[in-house]
């Protein structure tokens, strides 16, 4: 089968076989925790010049099908696991994940001990990586992974956003307009939005002010999506004159980093982050703890139990994450107490994951209409 090589900025070396395509792939060596949903993860447009490492050992067995993709592509930079399925097997699959992989053109490696590779980036943090089936000496490739440039300071948005408006139209009745700023979103986002009566104008990340207001719209969402939110100085201007005009919003993921930053807050990379679909979040507002799928490598820097004056009113985190007390949410609130907008770290679509934050949605809604949001939440 020929022979693999994986090599770590800091020069530590794995070797395995090739997975998927042939060739040479660079980017950042991040690893999911997550046992399955891998179709889900390698179609999600956050991990966008990410190379990915299964904790979980065996990847492959329900093979690939046409059903399950979040975009219209595997954004992956690179797959490293250990145990590639020998056959898959599911009604669904049309072809194995190793075609799939090498259709579009994406690097792999596998038979990698990604125990220890795992352990190392957990010790170590998450840093650039090579992996390449014609290179057989470490120092070389590793030469390349350090003319690579790191996650920091990375603006990948125009790399992924959509070219061109898009609508999402509401299922049955129509009861809401929303403008949708697409930053790397995922399908199944405007696809839970639609089911509770929602238009979503899927947006370039491009749009102007004027433009969202053209479309008359209800509240705004911002999407996930990649890189340091740092250097979305555009996105985050737009989102000031959102709350500015006080239009409802709500934020996942990437959205949640910049309405941080809208705020007045800063944000900063985390040491190796948060992937996978068991990630322990509580909901401060209720105390009720959700299993949620994450993908995010920066946060926001914030205090976890006192009120935070913005210009647009008070803030405040609404939840944590319960391994290490992380930023998993923000919400802000008018001078009568009511919340006005908010915004969360993790996936409450559940693509690949769990449904326990699938009341996100619902208190968007609400939001929506107008009424206090509820203090009552989840599907637990």
């Amino acid at each position: 089968m020929g022979q693999a090589l994986l090599v770590l900025e800091d020069g530590r070396a794995f070797r395995g076989e090739p997975y998927g395509a042939t060739g040479e792939t660079f980017g950042e060596a991040v690893f999911c925790t997550a046992m399955t949903g891998y179709q889900e993860t390698l179609t999600d447009p956050s991990f966008h010049r990410q190379v990915v490492v299964m904790t979980y050992p065996h990847v492959g067995n329900t093979g690939w099908n046409d059903e399950d993709d979040e975009s219209s592509r595997i954004w992956v930079a690179g797959y490293v696991v250990r145990d590639p399925a020998r056959r898959h097997s599911s009604w669904r699959s049309r072809r194995g994940l190793d075609e799939e992989l090498a259709r579009q053109g994406v690097v792999g490696i596998s038979g990698v001990d990604t125990r220890a590779l795992t352990r190392h980036l957990r010790d170590k943090g998450s840093m650039r990586v090579g992996i390449s089936t014609v290179e057989t000496d470490p120092a070389k490739l590793l030469e390349r992974v350090l003319r690579q440039p790191p996650m920091l300071g990375a603006n990948l948005i125009d790399e992924v956003t959509t070219p061109e408006p898009k609508l999402i139209a509401a299922e049955g009745e129509k009861r809401f307009t929303v403008a949708a700023i697409d930053l790397g979103i995922k399908a199944m986002t405007p696809q839970r939005m639609s089911q509770r009566g929602i238009d979503v104008h899927l947006l370039p990340a491009t749009t102007t002010f004027d433009e969202v207001l053209a479309l008359n719209p209800d509240g705004v969402f911002f999407s996930n999506g990649p890189g340091d939110p740092a250097t979305a100085e555009r996105e985050i201007g737009l989102l000031r004159q959102v709350l500015d005009a006080g239009l409802p919003y709500f934020g996942i993921c990437f959205g949640n980093q910049l309405f941080g930053r809208a705020l007045g807050l800063d944000t900063y990379k985390l040491r190796f982050g948060h992937r996978g679909v068991n990630q322990p979040v509580m909901d401060l507002r209720t105390r009720k703890v959700e299993i949620t799928s994450q993908n995010h490598g920066f946060a926001v820097q914030a205090p976890l139990d006192t009120d935070i004056e913005t210009p647009y009113g008070i803030a405040r985190v609404s939840h944590i994450g319960l391994n290490d007390d992380v930023v998993e949410g923000l919400e802000l609130r008018d001078e009568q107490g009511r919340v006005k907008a908010f915004s969360v770290q993790y996936h409450p679509e559940a693509a690949a994951g769990p449904h326990d934050a699938a009341y996100l949605f619902d208190r968007f809604v609400e939001l929506l209409e107008g009424r206090p949001t509820t203090s009552e939440g989840g599907e637990n």
